[in-house]
């Protein structure tokens, strides 16, 4: 169980070779019973998950501790409330017809609702954007145009 619970957590980690009934509708059904904030809560989560990697701990307070352990309480929440109730029966035939990976997929596609929610966002958007005053648009209008 906890193999499988880890699983359905890689939010981040989208699997694109999903045509499968069960994965299709249990992933409808997650998107379904998510709301906005939940969405948002699970991409905190996801970000401050990613907060443990070596190469971003410099990027993250040393007292988050607290903030992670609410985001996990409250991914757990949601997670458990996804898949025990809201969209058990979708979770059952998805686990039974195509194992951990279906899983997977399914809730890469919330992972990504999420990311779509918080980029639309005018300053993420404008964030994600400063890079191009550091790009060479001279030599990237060359590569596009075959030159």
């Amino acid at each position: 169980m906890h193999r499988l619970l880890r699983t359905c957590l890689l939010l981040s980690v989208p699997f694109t070779g999903y045509a499968q009934d069960p994965t299709r509708a249990l992933s409808d059904c997650l998107a379904e019973n998510t709301s906005g904030r939940d969405r948002k809560d699970l991409a905190k989560w996801v970000f401050l998950a990613l907060g443990a990697h070596p190469e971003n701990k410099q990027f993250f307070a040393t007292d988050a501790a607290k903030a992670i352990d609410e985001a996990n309480k409250t991914a757990a929440g949601i997670i458990m409330r996804l898949m025990t109730e809201s969209c058990n029966a979708q979770m059952k035939n998805a686990i039974a017809q195509g194992g951990p990976r279906a899983i997977q997929a399914a809730f890469g596609n919330i992972g990504q609702l999420a990311m779509q929610e918080l980029m639309s966002h005018p300053d993420v958007n404008a964030a994600m954007s400063a890079f191009e005053k550091y790009a060479d648009r001279e030599k990237l209008g060359n590569a596009l145009n075959g030159k």
